[in-house]
């Protein structure tokens, strides 16, 4: 790495151009670069990942809203369904992967070099690394199925921001460090894409499934625990020396802190509105009942409040309904309150 730093300093001070510059990069990165990677698809240079990256930004941003504003929201439950129900066994092979790889007992915690070698297990891993970069370009879907859906609020800056970096992380992984110490980000990242699209893929399922959906919020939770073990991961390859790069694990640091940021910063927005609502919405039900389980009138608005129905049949003595509501006139004011039976009481 300190060649790098070298080229950099002796490029600032001469006149060559920036072509010039940016061969000479290229092709000390090429000799740093992994050998076992050569001539492999899209890995020759960073600009199709870049290329694909700008595209995909585009539609999203741009293209994708333009072209749905005049359109109604494609429903694609199956669709949703059967990418997420892939993204599972996606993240189950590649987590099972990680461990036959090194981390089931081979890998150190403390500090893990790379292997270049042309073992079983370092090509598996290596292998692995290659899958994990075309799982993070299959992640792009995700965004544009919220284009597809209308669902622009959740198109978010940290949403973006994740999809559009890990492309790039993935294919500096493959090219430079396909194993190591950094793969504990992939592995612990796997665990929780097995969690995470198995719950979009039960949201995805119906409003039936919603009552199995409690834990949505111990996702975010899970998404800032897997940051925080990353960057602690991280600093111990700055502690222990073993051969893996100081600069990637810098990195990796950096990256995770940024995460965290990202995600308490959603967190606290997220469910700080979920709680206001919730509090709003208890505050108007005991505004609109009474304790002993009548319904309350709204005669200021013209109004029933609750669990009310306007009147449909005339000849129904007293304004009641045989269930126990009670109903209101023509003038829309309600007549003398009925108890609710305790089947179809407000809450």
């Amino acid at each position: 790495m300190s060649g790098f730093v070298k080229i950099a300093i002796d490029d600032y001070y001469s006149d060559s151009n920036w072509t010039t510059i940016i061969t000479k990069y290229w092709m000390l990165a090429e000799r740093v670069s992994d050998p076992r990677v050569q001539g492999w698809f899209l890995f020759d240079t960073p600009l199709p990942t870049l290329v694909m990256v700008v595209i995909y930004l585009s539609f999203v941003m741009v293209a994708g809203p333009l072209w749905m504003a005049n359109k109604k929201p494609y429903q694609i439950k199956n669709t949703l369904v059967v990418y997420n129900a892939f993204q599972v066994l996606l993240s189950l092979y590649m987590f099972y992967e990680h461990l036959m790889s090194g981390w089931w007992g081979d890998y150190s915690l403390s500090c893990q070099p790379v292997d270049y070698s042309d073992s079983d297990k370092a090509r598996r891993m290596l292998h692995l690394c290659w899958v994990y970069y075309f799982s993070k370009l299959s992640e792009f879907a995700d965004t544009m199925f919220f284009v597809l859906r209308k669902k622009k609020s959740q198109i978010t800056w940290l949403h973006l921001y994740h999809h559009s970096l890990t492309p790039f992380e993935a294919w500096l992984l493959v090219k430079f460090i396909a194993g190591g110490h950094g793969t504990f980000s992939n592995i612990v990242n796997n665990l929780v894409h097995i969690i995470m699209y198995s719950y979009y893929m039960v949201a995805a399922m119906g409003p039936q499934y919603q009552k199995y959906l409690w834990w949505k919020k111990h996702l975010t939770t899970l998404q800032l625990v897997q940051f925080f073990m990353v960057l602690f991961h991280s600093l111990s390859a700055l502690i222990y020396d073993c051969g893996y790069p100081k600069i990637i694990a810098s990195g990796l640091m950096l990256h995770s802190t940024i995460f965290i940021v990202l995600f308490m910063n959603f967190y606290i927005q997220a469910y700080k509105k979920e709680n206001t609502k919730v509090a709003k919405v208890r505050i108007n039900e005991n505004n609109n009942t009474i304790p002993n389980g009548h319904a309350k009138m709204n005669h200021m608005n013209g109004e029933c409040n609750g669990h009310m129905r306007p009147i449909e049949d005339s000849n129904k003595a007293n304004g009641y309904t045989t269930n126990g509501f009670t109903k209101c006139d023509l003038n829309g004011i309600g007549t003398s309150p009925t108890t609710i039976t305790d089947k179809e009481k407000v809450h």
